[in-house]
């Protein structure tokens, strides 16, 4: 036991060494030769694994809790006042005001779910019968089902080594009956919206930022979800702060603002908000009930005060380990619009094949290094109930159309989203990490990574 704790911590030392000496790899760039290293027999072979017990990143919002959180509920429990509309001092409107502030919109709505918050902000630009809206060909089953059931038509684009929507796909994309575009900012990464708002206002569309992964991230300064023309956010178990469920939409357009609060309040105009509405300038129409509760608003507020602490702490522990790779041979890490900006949730390396990928990360597996594919999203075309066009109602219109009924999905239709998927993976980084364990991330890759290239 004692000579196997001597050998990993002179393993350790060579590469801190090494990664002392190395300079900052930035993602989608390929770097050249290592500096020499002592060659050590892969855990999978039969070598000793870098760690004992296997490293994970379990959600982040939940490790957070504390006494922040549970005074927030107890006021609510206190009061006796749960739904928003009636509480006295509502945490739902604390944490929509305060939200709003934070990413620097006028406006935000607090509300069930990321989906709903989807389908809210499709109700608020009128998509419906006839529309087309581009999405990203990997996202969440949420962006097209918004889509769907706004009667309107999802168009598929590929994604880059950005694993977000590539630009210069969408252009292709575009028909006179294109309406908008949703761009996902996924797995911590931004998308590239420069781009993406010049095709946009070249061809007068709306661009509505899905931020359900990257809550906290930022483009060039600015946070996402306050950039296009509305934001929708996700506060599920999974994402950087949570309450289990919950959504945001965010707009700083007053129309769009009054037409998602009437959609997600079953078409009324609230008492806090009639005043900043001079009364409203909309007439009601038809609506749903996506109302965020007390309890869920308490959480939230409570979340948020933390939120900068968590995106700070996982870009710092992601920044750690690309220095400690950044001198390996020929590596490519996942592409960046904003290296900066992206919560820095992955360290992904691009390989050239499937078969590479793979190995890699069973390697990483067996060090006591969790090696993940992308994850928290689906190449959507190719799934069987989109592929065949499935609904709540064989009529549904999206579909009926000479359009819905020409338009074909399945996997023929993004073969450069699925080969950049099928060659990208890595590690998961969280805001817990400790010291030990960055560096264990840093030495199983570069263990890895070595023993595969040398072989």
């Amino acid at each position: 036991m004692h000579e196997q704790k001597k050998n990993r911590r002179e393993f350790l030392a060579t590469v801190g060494a090494a990664s002392a000496a190395s300079i900052l790899v930035r993602p989608g760039e390929v770097r050249g030769a290592a500096a020499p290293e002592d060659k050590a027999r892969l855990a999978i072979d039969g070598g000793t694994p870098v760690r004992k017990k296997a490293l994970s990143s379990p959600p982040y919002g939940p490790q957070f809790y504390d006494d922040v959180e549970k005074k927030e509920l107890l006021e609510v429990l206190e009061s006796r006042s749960p739904f928003r509309w009636g509480a006295p001092d509502s945490k739902a409107l604390k944490f929509e005001q305060a939200y709003a502030k934070h990413i620097g919109v006028e406006y935000a709505i607090g509300v069930t779910s990321g989906t709903t918050a989807l389908y809210t902000a499709m109700a608020a630009l009128e998509i419906g019968p006839g529309d087309e809206v581009i999405l990203p060909a990997w996202t969440w089953y949420a962006d097209y089902d918004a889509v769907v059931l706004c009667g309107a038509l999802p168009v598929f684009a590929e994604i880059d080594e950005s694993l977000a929507i590539d630009p210069d796909d969408i252009e292709a994309r575009i028909t006179p009956r294109t309406k908008a575009i949703v761009p996902s900012h996924l797995q911590g990464g931004v998308a590239d919206m420069d781009a993406i708002l010049a095709i946009a206002r070249k061809h007068k569309l709306l661009v509505v930022e899905d931020c359900a992964q990257c809550c906290g991230g930022r483009y060039k300064g600015r946070y996402v979800g306050s950039i296009g023309d509305m934001g929708i956010n996700s506060f599920q178990l999974s994402k950087t702060i949570t309450a289990g469920e919950g959504g945001a939409v965010t707009t700083n357009n007053p129309t769009l603002f009054e037409r998602a609060l009437r959609f997600h309040s079953v078409g009324s105009l609230p008492g806090p908000y009639k005043e900043a509405l001079k009364g409203g300038l909309l007439a009601s129409f038809a609506s749903c009930n996506f109302r965020m509760s007390e309890f869920t608003g308490a959480v939230l507020y409570g979340q948020l005060q933390k939120l900068n602490t968590i995106c700070e702490a996982v870009r710092r522990n992601n920044r750690k380990v690309r220095e400690g790779i950044a001198d390996l041979p020929g590596l490519k890490l996942r592409k960046s619009a904003d290296v900066e900006g992206d919560l820095g949730a992955t360290v992904f390396l691009v390989w050239e094949t499937k078969e590479l990928r793979d190995k890699f990360l069973r390697a990483l597996r067996a060090e006591g290094v969790g090696g993940s594919p992308p994850g928290g999203s689906a190449v959507l075309p190719r799934d069987q109930r989109i592929e065949n066009k499935l609904t709540i109602h064989p009529d549904w219109p999206s579909f009926q159309t000479p359009q819905g009924k020409a338009i074909k999905y399945g996997a023929d239709s993004c073969p450069r989203t699925i080969d950049i998927l099928d060659r990208t993976g890595g590690v998961l980084m969280n805001p817990k990490h400790t010291d030990e364990d960055v560096q264990d991330i840093i030495a199983a890759i570069r263990k890895v990574y070595l023993a595969m290239r040398t072989a």
